[in-house]
């Protein structure tokens, strides 16, 4: 019942209304799920299980604590095990800035943090993707997380992300992928209406259906991509153990 209702505010309530409702919900709902099967890396939290989460209900999902999805946890662990943000001086824009990764970014003294969003009440900065307020080379890494799928012009945005980011920067940029996976990505500008676009691209809020061309859409926006899978930097127990998507590869962008 718990499941149905979930995924049922998520399709009805507004993203910027959810996030900021949605903390002190799952805070009360993390008392139902005390244990020490799967552990956050993010906020540390251990838990019997994750909450189960999303439009179309993902088992092991959700940490009821600091809110992160499989994907804010997979990109955490790839930052920690594979890069040095951590340690050396970094630029970082986030763009439609996660509560749980706000957290961890703003511990850290070495690195300059920016957030910016259109509509997202966690950003520090009001910005449109597709002409952003910031001078050429100016970030050492850019996070884009689940937000192209979303822009009227996603090439265009891109090339933007190209333009603030540093010769030597790198880029995630995550979309989500819904099977069947298309050969081309879908899209169609005639389609406006919220149960059009569910239909065809799988959130009523969304411009178009990601396909097997994601690479090659970043490469025209002028980047060289690097795919990672999971495998790469974790093993299957540490997986298991933080509730990662052993499918989902990241999607690294650079000059």
């Amino acid at each position: 019942m718990l499941r149905k209702l979930v995924g049922f505010l998520l399709r009805k309530l507004p993203r910027t209304l959810l996030q900021r409702i949605s903390k002190p919900i799952f805070k009360m709902i993390s008392i139902f799920y005390y244990g020490n099967n799967v552990e956050c890396p993010i906020c540390n939290k251990s838990f019997k299980e994750f909450f189960p989460y999303g439009r179309k209900t993902r088992n092991n999902a959700l940490c009821t604590n600091c809110l992160s999805l499989e994907r804010h946890r997979l990109i955490y662990l790839y930052l920690e095990k594979k890069t040095l943000i951590f340690k050396n001086k970094t630029k970082l824009l986030h763009i439609a800035p996660e509560g749980c990764l706000i957290s961890i970014f703003k511990r850290f003294d070495n690195i300059e943090y920016i957030t910016a969003d259109l509509n997202s009440p966690l950003a520090d900065i009001k910005m449109d993707i597709h002409n952003m307020p910031f001078k050429e080379n100016s970030f050492d890494l850019v996070l884009c997380n689940h937000v192209l799928e979303h822009v009227n012009n996603d090439i265009k945005a891109l090339k933007e992300i190209k333009r603030v980011l540093k010769r030597d920067g790198i880029g995630i940029v995550q979309v989500p992928f819904y099977d069947p996976i298309p050969e081309k990505t879908i899209e169609d500008k005639i389609v406006k209406s919220k149960r059009e676009r569910e239909k065809l691209y799988g959130q009523s809020d969304h411009v178009r259906k990601y396909g097997k061309d994601y690479k090659k859409r970043l490469e025209s926006a002028g980047f060289n991509v690097k795919i990672v899978n999971s495998y790469t930097y974790l093993n299957k127990s540490e997986i298991n153990k933080y509730g990662t998507d052993e499918n989902e590869d990241l999607y690294i962008i650079f000059s």
